[in-house]
């Protein structure tokens, strides 16, 4: 038995299915031989919100169907994934319900949705960092119609800062220096960025003549997000921090700063 249905309509009812979702996820709902093969968000890269501007992403969905696919319902939502007492937030929906669709054939058709998170809306506090899901719809021409309750998977992080110094400059050679930094983060509750705290990050160097950096060591942040360690300057060069990301954080390098040794 074939079912019809408008985007509009379709969209609203998602809108609303999707704030009130429980822990357990729901089974797909389909009839006919139409296939969602394929969804990717923001071209498969983790969304970054910082704490105040908006970040504008696409989700496409690729779907296939004998009769081939009806442009512009391929209609996705995506929220974060439900908190174990079974609360969602975050419910993110396209702009436009239709999206960009290119037949790839007869049978197959990609449309792209653009949407637009904004850190002050959406995540609401800092707990939603992490995995966020996307659940999408799509209808074919002869009636046969698919909605996925989990079609996607994708990353939603806490932008991330990082700084160096190191001093004093010049320096004789073989003497110490003391290499300080900062590891921060976006709080999507205070809208500020804060230290991250306890978290272990790379002091690298790079000797001057050449072209790759080198880890001298690992320093951990304080309560403060703080870093402070010492070296030996032992030839001129350029320093820098590296922090390799966590699952709710990017990965991010400090700019580098440059010792002269005498």
């Amino acid at each position: 038995m074939h079912h019809r249905t408008t985007a509009a309509g379709f969209a609203g009812a998602l809108a609303l299915s999707a704030l009130t979702i429980p822990g357990a996820a729901q089974a797909d709902d389909f009839s006919g031989d139409i296939k969602i093969t394929k969804v990717v968000v923001n071209g498969g890269k983790a969304i970054v919100l910082g704490t105040t501007n908006v970040k504008t992403f696409t989700i496409a969905v690729t779907a296939t169907d004998d009769s081939g696919i009806k442009v512009g319902d391929t209609f996705p939502v995506m929220w974060h994934t439900p908190l174990p007492n079974g609360d969602s937030y975050g419910l993110v929906i396209p702009e436009n319900i239709a999206g960009k669709c290119v037949h790839q054939s007869a049978t197959t058709t990609t449309c792209t949705h653009t949407l637009k998170m904004n850190p002050r809306i959406h995540p609401q506090d800092n707990s939603t960092a992490g995995t966020w899901t996307v659940r999408t719809h799509a209808l074919a021409n002869d009636g046969d119609y698919i909605t996925k309750d989990s079609a996607a998977k994708a990353k939603v992080l806490r932008n991330s800062k990082l700084t160096a110094n190191a001093s004093p400059e010049p320096v004789k050679k073989n003497k110490t220096i003391t290499v300080t930094g900062t590891l921060t983060r976006a709080n999507w509750k205070t809208y500020k960025y804060g230290g991250y705290t306890k978290q272990p990050v790379k002091l690298q160097f790079k000797k001057k003549g050449t072209s790759t950096y080198k880890t001298l060591k690992t320093v951990t942040t304080d309560s403060k997000g703080n870093l402070r360690t010492t070296t030996k300057a032992t030839a001129p060069g350029r320093f820098r921090y590296s922090f390799a990301g966590t699952s709710t954080t990017p990965a991010v390098t400090s700019a580098p700063d440059y010792i002269d040794v005498k």
